[in-house]
């Protein structure tokens, strides 16, 4: 494991606390980065994660995209952490800089597996499911809301293939708890589940999750959307199972499961102050994930002939708040929780 080159592509709030994590473990990591003021700030002062009780400045080797060109290693593990958007063309940027027996796990929400696999092999491809709460404030410094014996992973392949998997779990119990799924497509789907009725909502609401979803009316629109997403998953066949260091006990065979799972997030993973990644996304004036989220389970509802209403009116919020129509914010309720009348 130590003689293991390491790669994190996307070094924002997740990847960067997770690989300082790996650093201080001992391992040979190398960060991957496109905001060039936050390489800047790595380079000068380390970057400094700001976690519960202690702040730890970690000394980490950050490169620019166009610096990659420059690199003379091949990489044994490379951990993308970067936007679900952004996983093609970081795929292609790793591909000269990965061996046949590399592997590219995603330590990202949404269905990541799929553009990594097509574009870099099945056999190269490991999945992720992770439980995690943090941001990046300014350039250099994460605050990491959760410490790292509170963070939970789940790894998997996609292919028989299993000895690098192990391996990757070893390096991700340096950073939290660490499991590994023997179906990783169905454990990221229990994390879809988990991330539909929390994301996009609160957000829409531009205020933190624990507020968010306290307001009269939008605890039902999320449990509306998460039995959504969980009678889609149902349609795929996907088999639930659990989660966030969950048991086969805790799984129920109905889609109480699906508000288990947003019950789960709000009490291990939000704080008063927790504010969703689309959230972030829009503060910084940048594009939300959309599509990996509500949009993710319209698009395969509709082509299975689910029912998906709450969640397409969900997403058509959102898209108004994207396209500049609509700002984030609490005068936003009344259309939330407008998304659930047809269910009345």
């Amino acid at each position: 494991m130590m003689s293991s080159r390491i790669a994190v592509v996307g070094t924002g709030a997740n990847g960067a606390s997770i690989g300082a994590d790996l650093v201080r473990a001992g391992l040979d990591v190398t960060f991957i980065e496109q905001w060039p003021a936050h390489v800047d700030a790595m380079r000068a002062n380390g970057l400094a994660v700001h976690l519960p009780n202690r702040v730890e400045v970690t000394e980490v080797n950050a490169n620019h995209l166009c610096e990659v060109a420059e690199l003379q290693t091949r990489f044994d593990i490379v951990f993308t952490s970067v936007k679900s958007y952004d996983t093609r063309w970081a795929c292609e940027l790793i591909k000269p800089v990965i061996g046949p027996d590399s592997v590219v796990v995603g330590l990202q929400n949404g269905m990541t597996v799929d553009p990594v696999s097509e574009i870099l092999g099945v056999e190269r491809t490991i999945g992720a499911v992770l439980g995690i709460a943090a941001n990046l404030p300014e350039p250099g410094i994460v605050v990491r809301q959760v410490d790292r014996a509170d963070t939970w992973f789940s790894v998997g392949a996609l292919s028989e293939r299993t000895d690098r998997v192990e391996e990757v779990a070893a390096a991700l119990a340096h950073a939290g708890v660490t499991e590994i799924s023997d179906d990783i497509r169905a454990s990221k789907w229990m994390k879809l589940i988990a991330n539909i009725p929390e994301m996009l909502p609160s957000a829409i609401l531009g205020m933190p999750l624990l507020s968010a979803e306290r307001l009269p009316g939008v605890r039902e629109v999320m449990d509306a959307a998460a039995r959504e997403a969980y009678a889609v998953a149902r349609a795929l066949g996907i088999t639930m199972r659990p989660i966030f260091g969950k048991t086969a006990a805790d799984v129920p065979d109905s889609d109480q499961y699906a508000l288990d799972l947003l019950d789960a997030v709000l009490a291990d993973y939000s704080l008063p102050d927790t504010r969703v990644a689309v959230l972030q996304d829009w503060e910084k004036g940048r594009r939300a994930e959309l599509d990996a989220f509500n949009g993710y389970v319209v698009g395969r509802g509709r082509e299975l002939g689910v029912p998906v209403e709450v969640n397409r009116a969900i997403l058509e919020i959102a898209e108004r708040i994207e396209s500049r129509e609509l700002r984030p914010g609490a005068e936003n309720v009344d259309l939330l929780t407008g998304c659930g009348e047809s269910l009345h």
